[in-house]
């Protein structure tokens, strides 16, 4: 294949928003090396760019810039990629016997499209019913920032959020909603500021028409305080 089809088939598959598996793509050799190995290496590879561009890096304002770009990726933005940054979700005996759902909305969702690695910003909703196990509430938020901490598709992530809570509560009965914009829609190709991305999945119990249907007026509620 010459080089100009693989740039229209790897532009295709960007633009059609495509995922290629629930997992993220990683490596067997992933965290062979340290995060400071990594940010060595890549710090260079963003002097490159830069100084490709045509960027003057011996600028004030820019020297530092590699360096920055490089903590960002392995710690920040990336640093849910690395299984030990996995946040504990410690359960509990559900003692005061709740058997509503229970739905934590509004979760300020920050992410990165692994197409173009610009940024997917938006909000989260995500609902259990308790199988006798409860979960700490800032611990959903925390399973959120984890799985959005890493190049993402918004279908994956969604996905990604529902089986891990159902793992930590041991319960299929587990939903959740994403709404967000993507800036390599919102910024760049057709560049339609307006639009948002919305995806779901139900699992176990919220499948059910009514059960889904009361979820979804749960998260369409006004937060009065």
């Amino acid at each position: 294949m010459k080089f100009d089809e693989n740039i229209e088939e790897f532009e295709s598959i960007g633009d059609n928003h495509i995922g290629t598996s629930h997992e993220t793509p990683l490596r067997v050799d992933a965290f062979k090396l340290s995060n400071d190995e990594k940010i060595d290496i890549i710090k260079d590879d963003v002097r490159h760019i830069m100084e490709t561009l045509g960027l003057d890096l011996t600028d004030d304002s820019l020297k530092g810039t590699p360096l920055r770009v490089a903590k960002m990726f392995v710690k920040e933005i990336f640093g849910g990629l690395h299984p030990k940054s996995k946040p504990s979700a410690s359960t509990f005996d559900n003692k005061y016997k709740y058997g509503e759902m229970l739905v934590e909305k509004n979760i300020t969702l920050y992410s990165t499209c692994e197409h173009h690695l610009l940024p997917i910003v938006g909000k989260a909703h995500v609902a259990y019913i308790s199988n006798g196990k409860v979960v700490g509430l800032s611990k959903m938020n925390r399973i959120v920032d984890y799985y959005a901490k890493r190049p993402q598709v918004q279908e994956r992530l969604t996905i990604q959020i529902v089986k891990e809570l159902q793992e930590v509560l041991n319960t299929q009965d587990v939903a959740c909603v994403i709404d967000a914009k993507h800036l390599c829609v919102n910024s760049r190709g057709i560049r339609d500021i307006e639009s948002s991305t919305v995806t779901a999945e139900f699992g176990g119990r919220f499948k059910e028409k009514e059960i889904r249907r009361e979820f979804l007026d749960y998260i369409q509620l006004e937060t009065k305080f």
